[in-house]
């Protein structure tokens, strides 16, 4: 592609009708407004999914759809600055979108999403199954940089490292060190996956879990390159040429 940016919303009409006659992969980032503590941004899942999807085209020859910006998070739905959408609107939002890049011919999408919930997850997979199923030559993989990230836990991190954690901080120290802020705080999330709902103040008092304070951006540059090679190697199995 020499010059021509690899990010749709920086390209016009004429170049991409060409590049599609051998149509790219096509990563669409999906991030989510959240609260991540009082020391990372709201946006720290976004900014985290843009930053690899970026670096992730330029190994693999691909395209950068705009972002979805919001996601379904209803854990931190109580804390400040988070905004959850329901699994049915994320579901409808994410098949229209992905509905109309294979209108246009990309038949090769990577869902890439900063945020890792659950049900986020779900929504997002059923709106990649239902584009797959009406769309004959259509394959799209659907995953979150975090279970690459969370692979490092009981290595780079405590088993125990979650949300807003040691992981995330370093990471978006790494990415986007100017939005990090100086408190590190250090919260143990005591809250049961089995136990339906969000656990109450008195068990998750901020949206954090773990501790927070030997985060590094060394720690970031060394996630990073381990999630671009993992998701390289992913990407090109599942979605070749």
């Amino acid at each position: 592609m020499g010059d021509v940016s690899r990010k749709l919303i920086e390209i016009d009409s004429r170049t991409l009708e060409r590049q599609l006659r051998r149509p790219p992969i096509l990563i669409l980032p999906v991030g989510a407004l959240e609260a991540h503590g009082p020391h990372l941004p709201l946006g720290a899942d976004q900014l985290q999914a843009e930053a690899t999807a970026d670096e992730l085209a330029d190994r693999l020859g691909g395209l950068v759809a705009p972002a979805l910006p919001y996601g379904s998070c209803p854990g931190t739905r109580r804390f400040p600055g988070t905004v959850s959408l329901p699994m049915g609107t994320l579901t409808d939002l994410a098949r229209q979108v992905l509905a109309e890049y294979a209108r246009m011919g990309f038949t090769r999408m990577l869902v890439l999403s900063g945020h890792a919930e659950r049900g986020h997850m779900a929504a997002l997979r059923e709106a990649a199954e239902s584009v797959q199923a009406a769309r004959e030559g259509v394959r799209i993989v659907v995953l979150s940089d975090y279970d690459f990230v969370y692979e490092r836990r009981g290595d780079e991190a405590p088993p125990t490292d979650g949300h807003g954690g040691l992981l995330e901080t370093s990471r978006v120290m790494f990415v986007a060190p100017t939005l990090v802020g100086p408190q590190r705080p250090v919260v143990e999330h005591r809250g049961s996956p089995f136990v339906p709902g969000s656990p109450p103040s008195e068990e998750w008092p901020e949206s954090v879990q773990g501790d927070t304070r030997p985060a590094s951006a060394e720690l970031g540059a060394r996630l990073q390159r381990y999630v671009l090679e993992r998701l390289e190697a992913t990407v090109r199995s599942l979605l070749p040429e």
